[in-house]
């Protein structure tokens, strides 16, 4: 039996958040400004650990991006993967992902963030992708999530909707917060933030 490799992307795979400059890049300047308004109570919260960043996404997702042009988008995002996302890739971390895929594993990257951009990152490598999928109707976008956040327990979930773990002799499992916790406790072998934990 072949090994699973699951990635978290932000903070992980990359030096940083992509999820905030792509917000920036792409919303509209006149709801930027009306949602720093709006928003501020949820950021605060976010802040101060009463919410959960799965609740603070969804609002600016809604507030950013409800009826606006899914094909568009999904152009900014394919021009963002091209240019932005390469310059916080960590090196080792796509050495690893090389090295899963040269030993002939499967490897999925499982994230909050947005298909838009990790899409065409993932298919440029030749990765599998569990994430955040923008829903859309008629052209236009919902303003929701397909599937809702890929976080904390959703992770997990979408995992074990989609795969057999018990088809694979090993199973890594790669994250660095705690909206990874969940998706860690699926490992044989662990790793947070880059360290070995203990498998199961």
């Amino acid at each position: 039996m072949k090994n699973i490799a699951f990635f978290d992307f932000d903070g992980t795979i990359t030096f940083t958040d992509s999820y905030t400059p792509f917000i920036f890049q792409t919303i509209p300047k006149s709801r930027l400004k009306m949602g720093r308004l709006y928003l501020t109570p949820y950021i605060l919260g976010y802040k101060l650990k009463l919410i959960r960043g799965s609740v603070l996404r969804s609002k600016i997702f809604k507030l950013g991006f409800a009826g606006l042009n899914a094909a568009e988008l999904k152009q900014k995002g394919l021009e963002y993967s091209q240019t932005y996302l390469p310059q916080i890739i960590r090196p080792h971390a796509l050495d690893k992902i090389q090295w899963h895929l040269a030993q002939g594993d499967r490897v999925v990257v499982v994230s909050a963030s947005m298909d838009v951009y990790l899409k065409p990152w993932c298919e440029q490598y030749g990765l599998h992708l569990l994430c955040s999928e923008i829903d859309e109707i008629d052209g236009k976008i919902t303003g929701v999530y397909k599937y809702g956040d890929c976080s904390r327990e959703v992770k997990k979930q979408r995992i074990l909707d989609h795969y057999d773990l018990s088809h694979y002799s090993s199973i890594y499992v790669y994250g660095d917060t705690i909206e990874d916790q969940a998706m860690l406790s699926l490992a044989t072998h662990g790793f947070y933030r880059w360290q070995p934990i203990n498998p199961r």
